[in-house]
């Protein structure tokens, strides 16, 4: 199973001022805006993005349909199918997304109680 791009997903109280600390790291703004409430930055092969108001704590984030230089990965694993099989093995799915094509997410908790979100946008 490949889950795709990983990147940490960062709740933020400012986006603006938490992307302007992380340009200062030498990290790239690439996507998102303010207006959307987020943005995503890149740093070599290593994804952050900067979350205001979407989620409660920090995030693990897999990303299906992507690789690391988020460029579009062709064939990709279904996050329904990555879904199931982790409902296979007896974890619990929370925060579910989506219908039964196209774009969805689901989150599951580690056993440490660290929330991993697998997202597909397409």
């Amino acid at each position: 199973m490949n889950l795709g791009a990983f990147s940490i997903s960062l709740t933020v109280k400012d986006l603006s001022k938490s992307i302007a600390f992380y340009e200062d790291l030498g990290v790239t703004h690439f996507g998102g805006t303010v207006e959307r409430g987020y943005a995503i930055l890149k740093n070599g092969e290593s994804l952050v993005g900067l979350f205001k108001g979407m989620f409660e704590t920090n995030t693990l984030t897999f990303n299906s349909v992507w690789d690391q230089s988020a460029q579009n990965v062709d064939p990709f694993d279904d996050v329904r199918a990555i879904k199931e099989k982790m409902v296979a093995a007896g974890h619990v799915i929370e925060h579910e997304q989506g219908g039964e094509e196209g774009p969805a997410s689901f989150v599951v908790v580690d056993p440490d109680g660290n929330p991993i979100l697998i997202d597909q946008h397409r």
